[in-house]
């Protein structure tokens, strides 16, 4: 089909810390000899301006061995905002099948707040182009129902000199082949440099199919298509995406189906380019590792899913990792299996508890609910790669985390982190859930994790694990404390976290940033968290109802680093420096 481009700007925010050249003077060149990295925290925003404003009042202290230091202020820059005009197109603004801006009967666009997810690359080293990469994850309510989201691919021009970033163009990247793309949420950059995103809360197929007429994923459709007769096929989304940019500023999108269906918060990678650790946001929800039959290549592997063995209850939890493998498949053979199948061609359910037992049914609550399910005969495959869920939980796989959200890799420590958005619900005590795995005191505020990886592990039935990077033991390092509502309306300590949502690691400041998605805070911020000193420093702040997202921590572009982070609802693009630095 002849698809017309349509060009639309990106929200996002970024964090600029100082680079080298700003800190010491040197142009395009790390700063030698560091010793530490501190970043000094900027108090809770406190008058109208700031908490109706996103920004950054906070510091970084840059130490040298030899004792020098540097304190520099931090500050935030935007770069669009929702509905902004650039080049003639309009930011956040829903496209179709054929590139065409979504309207509603009265020709207003439909346009999103809902910016997430950024993924800033250079494609040809330090001569060639900077491209970023942006997902729109929702789009407001609207008389059509449920609308397309959608990535895009930005131009960004870097003023060598100062590293000042700019947007020059827009263009949303092409997911015909897979039906479009369902609520992007958070993504990274790979280490081949592609962008690694997703598609959160998959569509219920079970539900779609009691009635298709009413189902959201029929209203999506008939948007993306712009026809008012076709049927949507919840099988086409749940996925891990990637997309590569050629040199030529292509962008190629793909869904990786041997990846498992669920609802990707995220992925991360570990060094060895094949094993990869999932975000699996919702409630009753669980943990999944994949191993990509050859490096930097998603195309197929093989999927594994959690059994959590708790071994502590105190200060959010703690325990061992067991692995039960799901299956191993292709892209191509499950991309069919998701085009012609459906929910009742894969299950046998009943509501009756007792022919259940009597017929070898398993009951199993997922996010799905509470159900009673029998994979029928030869659907083993399906059952594992379309409900990766749902099959885990039949096999013995914990499904009660809650709320699990971004993952990131920390490769000096060998060690990866996962955010949980809140310790509720299915991590409770729960006897009268078809298994209770995960028994913890409830945390709304949330917290982060940290899974310890080892080499030569096996499966659940004793067959080695073909990964050097296997969790074996999970552990809170984070937690934020519930309190009574204050009088401003906080519901969570003002000095730790509260419902962290997006996570990333900085290898060379030995810091995990951290972005709330709450309301237990009036004023959502970022953090960021030395995994050393485990000081934790406040360093931006969201306008009031605003979720803090899509950060991304980059090093080194061309001489100069950056933190990548962009507000929801109200939505914004920006960025601010980073200090650039070597410690070696």
């Amino acid at each position: 089909m002849n698809k017309k481009k349509v060009i639309i700007p990106l929200l996002s925010a970024a964090l600029l810390f100082p680079t080298a050249v700003n800190v010491f003077a040197q142009p395009h060149k790390p700063i030698e000899g560091v010793k530490s990295v501190e970043f000094i925290g900027m108090p809770v925003p406190v008058t109208n301006e700031e908490k109706s404003t996103m920004y950054s009042d906070a510091k970084v202290k840059v130490t040298l061995k030899d004792g020098t230091q540097k304190t520099v202020e931090l500050d935030y820059t935007s770069l669009a905002k929702p509905g902004d005009v650039i080049n003639g197109k309009i930011v956040g603004a829903a496209v179709d099948i054929n590139g065409n801006v979504i309207t509603k009967a009265n020709g207003e666009p439909i346009v999103s707040t809902a910016p997430d997810a950024n993924s800033l690359l250079s494609v040809n080293g330090k001569s060639g182009k900077l491209y970023m990469i942006n997902h729109f994850e929702s789009m407001p309510s609207n008389e059509l129902g449920t609308v397309p989201r959608a990535l895009y691919l930005n131009t960004v021009q870097q003023d060598k000199k100062t590293g000042e970033l700019k947007i020059t163009d827009i263009e949303p990247i092409d997911f015909s082949e897979y039906g479009g793309v369902w609520t992007p949420c958070a993504g990274i950059l790979s280490p081949w440099n592609t962008h690694l995103g997703s598609e959160e809360y998959e569509p219920n197929a079970r539900a779609h199919e009691a009635n298709p007429e009413k189902s959201s994923v029929t209203q999506f459709a008939r948007n993306y298509y712009q026809d008012s007769t076709a049927i949507g096929n919840p099988y086409l989304y749940g996925y891990t995406t990637e997309v590569s940019v050629h040199p030529n500023g292509e962008a190629k999108a793909v869904k990786h189906h041997s990846m498992g269906r669920l609802s990707f918060e995220n992925v991360t990678v570990a060094p060895d380019n094949r094993t990869v650790y999932y975000g699996d946001d919702g409630g009753y929800v669980m943990s999944f590792m994949y191993i990509a039959d050859k490096e930097k290549d998603l195309s197929a592997g093989t999927l594994y899913a959690a059994k959590f063995e708790q071994t502590s209850a105190e200060n959010g939890g703690a325990g061992n990792l067991r692995w039960i493998k799901l299956g191993h498949a292709n892209d191509q053979e499950i991309k069919e299996l998701a085009e012609t199948l459906t929910f009742s061609d894969i299950f046998e359910t009943t509501n009756d508890a007792e022919y259940a037992s009597a017929h070898g049914f398993s009951h199993i609550k997922t996010a799905a609910g509470e159900e009673f399910l029998k994979v029928k005969s030869g659907m083993e495959k399906a059952a594992a790669f379309l409900e990766s869920r749902r099959y885990g939980a039949m096999l013995g796989a914990t499904s009660e985390f809650n709320k699990m959200e971004t993952v990131t890799f920390n490769k000096a420590d060998n060690k990866v982190y996962m955010a949980m958005s809140t310790i509720a619900k299915g991590m409770e005590e729960n006897p009268n859930d078809p298994v209770d795995d995960i028994r913890l005191p409830k945390i709304n505020a949330g917290g982060i994790y940290e899974m310890s990886l080892t080499e030569r592990q096996t499966d659940r039935e004793g067959n080695p694990i073909d990964s050097d990077y296997v969790p074996t033991k999970i552990e809170a390092i984070l937690v934020g404390e519930d309190i009574p509502q204050d009088e401003e309306g906080n519901r969570a300590h003002l000095d730790k976290i509260a419902n962290p949502d997006n996570i990333v690691y900085s290898e060379n400041l030995r810091t995990l940033f951290i972005a709330e998605d709450t309301n237990n805070h009036v004023n959502n911020v970022g953090w960021a968290y030395n995994v050393d000193t485990k000081e934790l420093s406040r360093i931006v702040s969201a306008p009031d109802g605003g979720e803090v997202t899509g950060i991304q921590a980059i090093d080194n572009l061309n001489g100069y680093s950056y933190l990548m982070v962009g507000s929801q609802n109200p939505g914004n693009i920006g960025y601010i420096q980073l200090p650039s630095v070597n410690k070696k």
